[in-house]
C-alpha cells in the first residue's frame, strides 16, 4: 500500500534533484530568450542542405519526390519531428512544382501529414497544386506497407526519397530498393538499430539528435530552438564538470593525497553518478 513515506525518500534526494532542476532551468531560460528574438545558432547539417538539391533534381527530371514519415503514430516524438521536416519538403515541392507522394502506415499520421502538406502548399502560395492523392494511406501492416511502397518506388522511380521518422525492420528494404532506382536518398531517425542501414544505403543521414535539431532548424519555432540550445548548454556544462572532476582525481593520485582532493573528486563524480 502506498503511504506518504514511500512517495518521498529524503535519502535519495540530492544530485538527481539538483540536476533535474538545473537542466529544467537552463532549458526554460533558453526558450524564453528564443521567444524574445535572441538568435539561436544551430550548425549547418549536410542532410538539411541537400533537401533543396534533391527536390530541385526531381523537378528537373520531371519525377516524383517520396516522403515516408515513419511507422509510428503522432503521439511519438519522432513522428512530430518528421512532420516538421515534411512541412519544409512540401513547401519546396510546392515552390518548384514537383510531384510529391507521402505514403502512410498509421491512420492518425496520415491525417496529420495531410493537414501539414495542405498548409505548406497554402503558405507557399500554390494551393491549386494540392490534391488528395499526394498524401496516401496504405495499410497498418508493417510488411504489406513495405511491399506496397517498394513496388511504387520501382514502378514510378522517384528522383528523391525521404525516410524521416521511426523505422523498424522495413528500413533496410526501403533504403535498398530506393538505392537501386538511382534516387537521392535522405534519411533521419533516432532508432539506433536502423541507423547503420540508412547510413549504408542513403546519401545523407540525420543521426540521432541531428534529426531533432533538423526539425528545430527548419521550423524556427522558439520552443524547439530553445529546447535544443538548452540541452546543448547542459551537455557542455556536464562535460566541463567531468573534466574538472577527472583533473582533481589525477591531482589527488599524483600527490598521493587521500584527504581533501580525493574527497572533492569523489563528491564531484557522485553529483553526476549518484
Amino acid at each position: 500500500r502506498m503511504t506518504p513515506e514511500t512517495w518521498y525518500d529524503p535519502t535519495r534526494v540530492g544530485a538527481p534533484l539538483v540536476l533535474l532542476l538545473a537542466f529544467s532551468a537552463v532549458v526554460l531560460v533558453m526558450i524564453r530568450l528564443s521567444r524574445r528574438g535572441r538568435g539561436m545558432f544551430i550548425r549547418r547539417i549536410a542532410g538539411i542542405q541537400a533537401m533543396e538539391e534533391a527536390v530541385g533534381r526531381a523537378t528537373e527530371l520531371g519525377r516524383k519526390v517520396f516522403y515516408l514519415p515513419g511507422a509510428y503514430s503522432v503521439d511519438d516524438i519522432q513522428t512530430i519531428a518528421s512532420l516538421a521536416v515534411l512541412r519544409h519538403v512540401a513547401t519546396l515541392t510546392a515552390r518548384y512544382g514537383a510531384d510529391l507522394t507521402v505514403p502512410n502506415r498509421d491512420p492518425l499520421t496520415f491525417v496529420a501529414a495531410r493537414e501539414t502538406v495542405q498548409e505548406a502548399y497554402l503558405q507557399a502560395g500554390r494551393p491549386d497544386l494540392f490534391t488528395g492523392e499526394i498524401v496516401q494511406y496504405i495499410t497498418y501492416d508493417q510488411f504489406a506497407y513495405t511491399a506496397s511502397v517498394t513496388g511504387m518506388m520501382v514502378r514510378e522511380r522517384p528522383a528523391a526519397h525521404f525516410f524521416i521518422g521511426q523505422f523498424y525492420a522495413e528500413a533496410l528494404m526501403l533504403a535498398e530498393v530506393g538505392q537501386t532506382t538511382g534516387a537521392i536518398q535522405i534519411a533521419g531517425t533516432a532508432e539506433l538499430a536502423q541507423l547503420p542501414f540508412f547510413v549504408c544505403a542513403c546519401d545523407y543521414t540525420l543521426i540521432g539528435e541531428e534529426f531533432y535539431a533538423a526539425s528545430a532548424y527548419l521550423s524556427k519555432q522558439p520552443l524547439l530552438l530553445g529546447s535544443i540550445k538548452g540541452q546543448d548548454w547542459v551537455k557542455a556544462l556536464v562535460i566541463v564538470w567531468l573534466v574538472a572532476a577527472t583533473g582533481v582525481g589525477v591531482a589527488a593520485a599524483a600527490l598521493s593525497s587521500s584527504g581533501a582532493l580525493a574527497s572533492l573528486s569523489r563528491w564531484m563524480v557522485s553529483v553526476l553518478v549518484p
